[in-house]
């Protein structure tokens, strides 16, 4: 079974942040080549200054993170996580692959893509999938063909377990960042009313309109091709982003005219060292009343101040 190794050229002086970003996406590690500062650690490690004449030709001013996708992972979803955190932290980057063709990801990952239960109350089901016992759980039906979104990374779990929590009844949600429709699809499935789910890519609100008829939900959702808010209307009873911290913070100077009153808004995909920026943000409008951490990611629920 092959791995895909994943390659993101940046800068030599963000090689350390760039590094941060790209451990947060695996936990079994990541190799870094940054020859910037190779004469300084050479006389260092090796006490010499007779250097190999290959590496006295490796550009100073780039630096590769090599990160390493295991065959049960998706490695679209780990390409788009780097590229989405290192554009929010601004860090110009160039991202390669290897081991397999993008084509292959495609079809290849499905195979180790599993039935998954997440919280008290879901199960996540990739449509390929026809053997699985739901234990009693209410199940979602996937097909996230090339859109984010399957349950499997930590910030889309930590918001759907927000959702089990915070879904009523009858309520009304918002998605910003839909996706594959996951999340709304979740919150239609857990008890809302209806749920509008919006994106910048049209095939991501393709593909979730797909995902909503799949789980016989479609009359009640709502897909929307937009930046952010710029074509939502109305007030919702939950407003959830799944997207990173800087667009979070943007988010964030608007979204209060799209909460109803006591409403609840849900933030994921906050890398930890980011969390202090988008409490910041928040602090003039929001008050944070719940809090959930999973290995680096951090998802928080706010209602505005006086609610």
């Amino acid at each position: 079974m092959d791995w895909t190794e994943v390659t993101v050229a940046v800068p030599a002086e963000d090689a350390g942040r760039a590094g941060d970003i790209a451990q947060m996406v695996v936990p079994y590690g990541i190799y870094i080549e940054d020859y910037s500062h190779l004469e300084e650690e050479t006389w260092e490690i090796a006490h010499i200054d007779l250097i190999d004449e290959a590496l006295r030709n490796k550009d100073r001013s780039t630096a590769w993170i090599h990160v390493y996708i295991s065959p049960e992972e998706n490695p679209r979803e780990a390409v788009s996580f780097l590229r989405e955190r290192y554009e929010a932290a601004g860090i110009p980057n160039e991202i390669t692959t290897a081991g397999c063709s993008e084509e292959d990801w495609i079809n290849n990952w499905k195979q180790y893509f599993k039935p998954i239960p997440v919280g008290e109350k879901l199960l996540i089901r990739p449509t390929w999938e026809e053997e699985y016992d739901a234990q009693g759980r209410t199940v979602l039906h996937l097909e996230p063909g090339l859109a984010f979104g399957t349950g499997t990374h930590e910030t889309t779990r930590l918001c759907l377990e927000f959702l089990e929590r915070f879904v009523t009844p009858g309520c009304s949600m918002l998605d910003v960042g839909c996706g594959s429709g996951i999340l709304s699809v979740a919150g239609l499935l857990l008890g809302a009313r209806e749920a509008a789910g919006v994106d910048i890519d049209e095939l991501a609100v393709k593909t979730a309109v797909q995902n909503a008829e799949r789980n016989g939900v479609a009359e009640r959702f709502t897909g929307i091709c937009g930046s952010l808010t710029d074509k939502v209307c109305g007030q919702y009873d939950i407003v959830a982003a799944n997207i990173v911290a800087d667009v979070i913070l943007e988010l964030t100077k608007e979204i209060g005219r799209f909460l109803k009153p006591g409403g609840v808004y849900l933030m994921s995909g906050i890398i930890d060292s980011r969390e202090a920026d988008v409490l910041a943000g928040l602090a003039p409008q929001f008050t944070v009343f719940a809090r959930r951490e999973e290995k680096g990611w951090v998802a928080l629920a706010a209602r505005a101040n006086g609610d």
